[in-house]
């Protein structure tokens, strides 16, 4: 059974003595039910889990339910067995977005206060944009993402005394023995092949069988392109369109979406395609990376809001579209392949899991561009972070001049790659790219007295 960090989250929350309900946000196939129904059976004598995706498939039970009455007949038309007290009984709402209605009926189940609830969605983001009244103050939202690799390494038998040990390095800024490093670094390869779909990574657990992984990966992705079916066909035929364009983007010097190439036609623009954008990005199954040329703290103070990048979700299902069942250039280091994109990818979507929400890069026509740009509330200053997959990872003219600008707000810059070596050379921090999972704040999870 797989470790899932979230899992500590969830099982706190349902313990402690909040009336809120909490709602578990994230892409398809990434585990919410999973471990949602874990904890639930856990904890609770008397669980029950409504699918709504079913629902509205088959049984139509809940579609036309709009008061908290509606909502206990049709429960118990199927589980009325197990409706007993607030104490023990646990209803699971899964895949909430698909009646919205329910989102704003939340509020009233906390009032009422009969039983204990939890939710999940996989569009929770624009389900709620398109709410007419949000249910504020009545509920706790929860993202939650596929494995990160701290994830991936434990699902792989690294213990949490190894982990503990390696951020204690990171916080030292000292390297790892040369076994360990390989070690790790080993698991990283094969991170950046099967990526951290539950499905996929209990799949190579079981088999180690590449093509299997591939087919699973390959279902995904095709899940993914059905999913925007549901939106009107326009809008259906872009987001697949954008969504197609991820891998060959990803490769690209800018790694950027050209939006003229989006349907072939001159002088459109971002804001011609923002709800197309906001689909995969709120769907979760694209991570966006915002620009910004001359930053200020706390970034979103200077983003641009018509230039960014989109990353896919998942580096497994991205490099099945990039190199398909061949994993020589990956486990073998091939030197005539450029990782870059592979490499950015896990970045975008470890900073993401680790609790940076927004995430933004350098792009400054004079001075060049950076991968990635982080507050560092610590210091209260923006962190550059350059991402090498190869072995040139001491050139990089745009970080240097980033933390040598007087006009930033910038005390140091990290450089990741796969070199074990940490070094420090003239305000930039050379890491191995593993560290990248301690990059959290520790002030995130401090307890604040005022």
């Amino acid at each position: 059974m797989l470790y899932r960090k979230i899992e500590h989250s969830i099982k706190a929350h349902l313990k402690s003595s909040s009336s809120k309900i909490l709602l578990v946000e994230g892409a398809r196939q990434i585990g919410k039910s999973f471990i949602i129904r874990k904890v639930g059976q856990e904890l609770f004598q008397n669980y029950i889990e409504l699918n709504m995706v079913e629902d509205k498939e088959y049984n139509h039970l809940f579609e036309h339910v709009h008061s908290t009455d509606d909502f206990y007949i049709a429960v118990s038309s199927i589980a009325g067995d197990k409706m007993d007290q607030k104490e023990n009984t646990l209803i699971f709402i899964d895949e909430i977005q698909e009646y919205p209605q329910l989102l704003t009926l939340l509020k009233f189940l906390r009032a009422e206060d009969k039983y204990t609830y939890i939710a999940s969605g996989s569009l929770l983001g624009l389900a709620l944009a398109e709410t007419t009244s949000i249910p504020i103050g009545s509920i706790e939202r929860k993202r939650m993402y596929q494995l990160d690799f701290e994830e991936f390494l434990i699902a792989n038998g690294v213990g949490f005394d190894v982990i503990e040990n390696m951020q204690n390095h990171f916080r030292n800024r000292v390297s790892l023995n040369e076994n360990i490093h390989n070690h790790i670094m080993s698991l990283f390869r094969r991170y950046l092949i099967v990526g951290g779909m539950p499905d996929c990574v209990n799949e190579y657990l079981a088999s180690r069988n590449v093509a299997l992984i591939r087919q699973i990966q390959t279902d995904i992705i095709r899940y993914y392109r059905a999913d925007a079916s549901k939106r009107d066909e326009l809008k259906k035929l872009k987001i697949r369109r954008i969504y197609d364009m991820l891998p060959s983007t990803m490769q690209s010097t800018k790694k950027r979406i050209v939006v003229k190439d989006i349907e072939g036609i001159k002088g459109k623009r971002y804001h011609n395609y923002a709800d197309e954008f906001d689909y995969l990005i709120n769907s979760g199954i694209a991570n966006d990376v915002k620009a910004i040329s001359n930053p200020t703290f706390p970034l979103c103070q200077s983003e641009d809001k018509n230039l960014l990048k989109l990353y896919m979700n998942d580096v497994g299902l991205l490099s099945c579209l990039l190199y398909q069942n061949n994993t020589k250039p990956i486990l073998d280091d091939v030197r005539s392949i450029n990782l870059g994109a592979l490499y950015e990818t896990v970045i975008a979507s470890e900073l993401k899991a680790i609790g940076f929400e927004r995430l933004f890069y350098y792009d400054n026509r004079k001075n060049g561009e950076v991968d990635f740009l982080i507050d560092d509330y610590d210091t209260l200053s923006v962190l550059p972070i350059e991402v090498k997959s190869g072995r040139d990872y001491q050139i990089h003219h745009a970080i240097t001049k980033f933390v040598t600008n007087k006009d930033y707000p910038v005390k140091e810059g990290i450089v990741l790659s796969n070199n074990r070596d940490v070094v420090i050379s003239n305000d930039i921090v050379y890491l191995p790219i593993y560290y990248c999972m301690f990059l959290k704040n520790e002030v995130e999870n401090a307890e604040l007295l005022l």
